[in-house]
């Protein structure tokens, strides 16, 4: 479909063509129409399908066409990272570049106390849109410095990933804050339990879009060690020996396992760092120029972190341990391989993370080549892929509500009527370069 075809405010338009973009991705075929029309909406779609797009469009579009409070902030964005907050006020920017009517802050800790008054003096001032961290947002409420009584867009990015770092209190909290007529929209890249018991409390009669998760690129080679815990570090060891590591991410499970192993590689003498939600806004900044620019070949991260670094030449990617969701593991080696590239993954799966991993080969339909270990590091365990966890007693009953949760909120592909005039006039003339992404 083409952005022409949609209900969008002349000016977004003007600045799509400015970016070259001309088609919409599914995501943002299915989810605008009904942001336009005022409808709440639940999306669940991996990072890089163009799910920024899809609701900064239509919200700025709205914004823009008026009918909003001038001295009020308008839009609340929650993102569970700093990183992710900066690539959205950074789409944002380009999104607005002609719209002399909408104001837009990024509000995120890990800043000085000169940027926290900046923050202040823009809520205060009504900027129409806010793009924050629970976290950051929460004190700002809890000093008073910002009103979010006439709020009409909250929209929760990443929910899943601000579950897993503890914010659904944060967020049930600035919920409260909001006035009973709002429209809310979130998008999620997985759809647990406790998901689906957010969007119960916070979202009216959504509609559900929904993508099918998609496969790794075929340019990634994909490899995997089975192996024992304590033999971990010396596969990686053995990896960077056989080829000198260059533009590397490694994966790992917790900010404490990712400090102990970038000083295990920094002591094997590699250029390493380690990117983890201890380190202040400066601090990672200083890491992502440092890997960006080639001063260090390794970068160590959390997943919660790594959601936030978007970087194209990224040669090999190492689950140091084996993500539980297969849309993480698609996620992780996706940082590879990108624009047509080859590029390389490797997953060091442990005992106890065999039934993960059998997960993710079931959903890629094919068995993931298995390397052996090193002769130094001894034997690894036998891989059982038929290993399954046990499920509890109350797996059949949550799996049939997940089941019944809003079936008839599909969203059709059926397209709303074209533009006339300009647009069509504008339409003809354009070329088709790729929609936006994440």
């Amino acid at each position: 479909m083409d952005f022409y075809d949609l209900d969008l405010n002349d000016l977004v338009l003007d600045a799509l063509d400015d970016m070259n973009f001309t088609e919409t991705t599914p995501i943002q075929e299915h989810s605008i129409p009904p942001i336009l029309e005022g409808r709440d909406i639940m999306g669940i779609a991996q990072t890089g399908t163009g799910k920024t797009a899809a609701y900064l469009l239509p919200v700025l579009s709205l914004l823009q066409d008026g009918g909003y409070p001038k001295d009020a902030i308008n839009c609340v964005i929650m993102s569970p990272t700093r990183e992710l907050a900066q690539q959205i006020d950074q789409a944002m920017q380009g999104f607005s570049y002609y719209l002399s009517n909408v104001s837009s802050i990024a509000v995120y800790g890990g800043n000085d106390g000169i940027r926290y008054e900046q923050e202040k003096r823009g809520m205060q001032s009504g900027a129409d849109v806010i793009i924050a961290t629970p976290g950051r947002l929460i004190s700002h409420i809890t000093l008073g410095n910002i009103d979010l009584s006439r709020v009409s867009f909250f929209i929760l990015d990443e929910a899943d990933r601000m579950l897993d770092m503890g914010f659904c209190d944060d967020i049930l909290q600035i919920a409260k804050q909001l006035p009973p007529q709002h429209q809310t929209i979130m998008f999620s890249a997985t759809m647990p339990k406790d998901i689906l018991q957010l969007a119960h409390q916070l979202l009216k009669d959504p509609v559900e879009v929904k993508l099918s998760l998609s496969k790794p690129a075929e340019g990634i080679q994909q490899n995997a060690y089975i192996c024992y815990e304590t033999q971990k570090l010396g596969i990686v060891k053995e990896i960077f020996r056989e080829h000198k590591p260059e533009r590397v991410i490694i994966f790992t499970s917790s900010k404490v396992k990712t400090k102990d192993l970038a000083i295990s590689i920094i002591r094997a003498g590699y250029k390493a760092k380690a990117m983890h939600s201890d380190l202040d806004q400066s601090e990672r900044d200083e890491v992502m120029y440092q890997f960006r620019s080639g001063k260090i070949d390794i970068l160590v991260a959390t997943d919660i972190v790594a959601r936030g670094i978007d970087i194209d030449d990224i040669q090999l990617v190492i689950n140091y341990d084996v993500p539980h969701d297969k849309e993480d593991y698609v996620h992780r080696i996706g940082r590879t391989a990108r624009a047509g590239k080859n590029g390389r993954s490797i997953t060091l799966v442990s005992d106890k993370d065999q039934q993960y991993f059998a997960r993710i080969e079931r959903f890629l339909e094919k068995d993931v080549e298995k390397l052996p270990i090193p002769e130094s590091l001894g034997e690894g365990p036998a891989y059982n892929k038929d290993t399954k966890k046990k499920k509890n007693c109350h797996s059949k009953r949550n799996g049939n509500n997940r089941g019944k949760h809003n079936n008839n909120n599909q969203r059709s592909s059926q397209k709303p009527g074209q533009k006339q005039g300009q647009k069509q006039g504008r339409n003809q003339k354009r070329k088709k370069p790729e929609s936006p992404k994440d």
